[in-house]
């Protein structure tokens, strides 16, 4: 194990039309993507296009969506340890100028404990909230072992607090910042309270507010994707998150900025392609947005 990613699964289903339709009215999309979702797990295949192919603690049902997802998995090589739910769950991906809609069903009534892992071999922990008792049991074991341990920090989930004093990178969402009531600079005092020792407020076409090691506040701004390349831009965080933890795998050295410029790259990749399997970038793939946009 090089690194693990503990999240929950969805089965994506993008679907790229002009209207959404009400009451008996009918629509036919564009153009239409099937494929996994979540944030940890997008992350975590991300990370495995990259090159690094982590273990993933991901919820799973014995239905057919759950069999697809393992199928998705393995062709990624990627060792799911999975915990049992008794039904998959499910989001619908309405992308809209530069925005997206989402409707989700979620099974997280987990039928097991968690798995109890060997962390032989780990240099990174990534997570997104979901899965709180393992999340918490995970992020205890790699701070105490000084593996590096990372949070997706997408919304308010329910130990998030009690989780953060065991984090070392925490990238949040703006949306967080409204559900805590805490403007992004209100955020990342919070965040260096807490001991994350890198933190950042991610805002979409704004870029990333984030402070290092040195307490110093940064921006890094968005590249500049055309607005007619934009395609769909769910699964972008989750992109970054992936990558920036690959990058880290690549060169645990390197300042974090240059892992973020990395991450930045990826996403920016993401969002010029429908769904998140197409969207997921290789090595090459940054390296040409990086060069195609002097990033």
């Amino acid at each position: 194990m090089q690194a693990l990613f503990i999240g929950q699964t969805y089965i994506d289903v993008t679907l790229l039309c002009g209207d959404i339709p009400r009451g008996d009215d009918k629509t036919v999309a564009h153009d239409y993507a099937v494929s996994f979702g979540g944030n940890a797990v997008t992350a975590a295949f991300a990370c495995a296009k990259l090159g690094f192919v982590p273990d993933l603690i991901a919820t799973v049902a014995e239905d057919w969506l759950g069999r697809m997802f393992l199928d998705m998995a393995r062709a990624y090589a990627i060792k799911v340890h999975p915990r049992s739910v008794t039904r998959s769950s499910l989001s619908f991906v309405m992308p809209n100028d530069g925005r997206r809609a989402i409707i989700r069903a979620r099974d997280d009534k987990f039928l097991h404990p968690f798995p109890d892992l060997d962390l032989t071999g780990c240099r990174a922990l990534h997570l997104d909230g979901h899965q709180g008792d393992a999340a918490l049991h995970y992020a205890k074991a790699c701070r105490a072992r000084g593996i590096l341990t990372s949070l997706d920090g997408g919304g308010l989930r329910g130990n998030l607090d009690a989780l953060l004093d065991y984090i070392d990178v925490a990238i949040v969402a703006e949306r967080l910042c409204e559900q805590m009531n805490l403007s992004p600079q209100q955020m990342l005092e919070y965040l260096k309270g807490k001991g994350c020792r890198i933190g950042g407020v991610t805002q979409g076409a704004h870029g990333l507010f984030w402070y290092g090691a040195d307490g110093i506040v940064s921006h890094l701004p968005a590249l500049p994707v055309p607005k007619d390349k934009i395609i769909d831009t769910s699964g972008a965080g989750d992109v970054f998150h992936g990558a920036y933890i690959a990058s880290y795998l690549a060169a645990p050295d390197e300042d974090f900025a240059q892992h973020f410029r990395f991450a930045r790259a990826a996403a920016a990749y993401k969002i010029t392609h429908l769904g998140n399997e197409a969207g997921l970038p290789t090595q090459a793939d940054v390296t040409a947005v990086r060069h195609a946009f002097n990033g």
